[in-house]
């Protein structure tokens, strides 16, 4: 239970001493684009009612859902593909690495072109970014697959799905929900920037119509909000993967108590 009490003081510790720093850096203000953190949360609760939740935070989230889930299927079946086959990888790896250059944002306005202003826009743009980590995670995690494990299931008879599920993806998984990860914080950014063009409603689209009416605390309870949303996307992530991981956890913890 003390040691419960005390991961949970250290998590909570740098949050705390920052709102007080804020807090305390604010107070008093009378500039327009910088009010006291006291008048943001006392708007904050005013702003974000339960309607506004429901028509523009939930949309946002099932946006976020949508793209965030395409990406995770593309890129984990992708990066099996080119991982497994050194001839398929030479021959898609000058491809990834220009597309993977080009920053999402910048499809914004091709997308718009194909797609439309509508919802299938937003969660091309989400998953357009968020394919990038999964599957590059994906392919260096099947590449890294022990060729010792994939003897030995061939050695038994284990191969086709079976092989792919057991050896070469069980293997893989801890470098494919590091991709999972870091494409997450990706989705959440680009689901605030596809909001911001043409849209009608949303997180994003909220926080520009605050500033453009110059509700600049708001605007910045809407920045908050989207901080919140973002710790607790962190946190589900983090107990999904915990659960999913519980095996590769228990290696590294037997790994670390054995002399």
């Amino acid at each position: 239970m003390s040691r419960l009490l005390l991961r949970v003081a250290l998590a909570a510790g740098l949050p705390v001493a920052l709102v007080a720093v804020w807090w305390a850096a604010s107070a008093g203000s009378t500039q327009t684009y910088w009010p006291p953190l006291e008048t943001i949360l006392r708007a904050f609760p005013e702003v974000w009612t339960a309607e506004r939740l429901r028509g523009d935070v939930l949309p946002s989230v099932l946006r976020l859902a949508g793209g965030y889930a395409l990406a995770a299927v593309a890129g984990v079946a992708l990066g099996t593909v080119i991982g497994s086959g050194r001839r398929v990888r030479a021959v898609c790896e000058p491809v990834l690495e220009f597309l993977r250059a080009v920053p999402p944002p910048v499809l914004v306005p091709v997308i718009m072109l194909f797609a439309g202003i509508g919802n299938t826009m937003k969660v091309t743009v989400i998953a357009a970014g968020c394919v990038w980590p999964v599957l590059l995670n994906t392919v260096e995690g099947v590449r890294a697959v022990d060729p010792v494990l994939t003897e030995t299931a061939r050695c038994y008879g284990v191969g086709g799905t079976a092989r792919l599920r057991h050896v070469v993806l069980r293997s893989a998984s801890p470098q494919i929900f590091a991709g999972l990860r870091q494409a997450l914080s990706i989705g959440i950014i680009l689901m605030v920037i596809s909001e911001m063009f043409a849209a009608s409603n949303g997180l994003g689209f909220a926080i520009v119509q605050f500033q453009r009416g110059f509700a600049i605390a708001d605007m910045w309870t809407g920045i908050l909000l989207l901080g919140l949303l973002g710790f607790v996307l962190s946190v589900v992530f983090r107990l999904v993967e915990r659960r999913a991981l519980a095996w590769y956890h228990g290696l590294r913890a037997s790994a670390r108590r054995s002399p």
